[in-house]
């Protein structure tokens, strides 16, 4: 398919679709609510896929009646939780084909940026981690979760901010495409994460990929028909 030339923008979600799921994904939330409060405590709230790293911090807080003061506290033991099992060698590995088709967009002259609802510092972790470029990511152009309690916060944002281009957001949950259509960001679905075609198919995803070696070319047709944003 010929390409045209219009400004465009892929984001790039990172949990389930540049890099697979952590096995215990919610635990470091919990733990770094036991620092700050300097004790054991009963683990009440399960992880949910697709959330951000506010919206999941203030779950855990008030699941056990704490003041919401305790936050940003919680915070900052979340990011030091994930600096010590980096320093301690735990990594995470890349979705199949993930790194290739961002380079094949930069190739195309499309912007890599990321909307995820991780802190900048926590993603940049996690990419440098399973073995990505951090250079290929235009971090000026780039959403993050950690001051956005809501994901459509964070793509309220990203869909101010690229009024006028082409723009689509890339990810591997129902909930991506909720906060998507929110703010009228098209979006592409690869079943990379916990959630398979089927059920994918089930949301307004523009294409639903089984992952980004298979139908690579897929995902790159259908960006390049869509419209700018308006």
């Amino acid at each position: 398919m010929e390409h045209h030339t219009v400004p465009t923008t892929v984001l790039w979600d990172i949990d389930g679709t540049l890099v697979l799921n952590a096995a215990s994904p919610g635990n470091l939330y919990h733990l770094a609510v036991e620092r700050a409060v300097g004790r054991d405590l009963v683990l009440k709230v399960g992880h949910q896929h697709g959330r951000t790293d506010a919206g999941l911090i203030a779950d855990h807080v008030r699941a056990h009646d704490l003041d919401d003061a305790l936050i940003p506290t919680v915070s900052r033991h979340l990011r030091d939780l994930t600096d010590e099992r980096y320093g301690r060698g735990e990594r995470r590995s890349p979705a199949p084909g993930a790194a290739a088709l961002v380079r094949r967009f930069a190739e195309l002259g499309w912007r890599n940026g990321l909307l995820t609802g991780n802190s900048e510092h926590r993603a940049r972790v996690k990419l440098s981690g399973a073995g990505f470029d951090l250079d290929a990511f235009d971090w000026e152009h780039s959403y993050f979760g950690d001051a956005e309690v809501e994901r459509t916060g964070v793509t309220a944002r990203a869909a101010a901010a690229l009024s006028g281009e082409r723009a689509v957001i890339v990810g591997d949950t129902p909930r991506d495409g909720e906060a998507a259509d929110a703010v009228g960001i098209p979006f592409v679905a690869v079943a990379t994460g916990v959630y398979e075609v089927d059920a994918l198919q089930g949301t307004s995803a523009v294409c639903v990929a089984r992952d980004c070696v298979q139908d690579a070319r897929l995902l790159e047709d259908a960006i390049a028909e869509l419209p700018p944003l308006r």
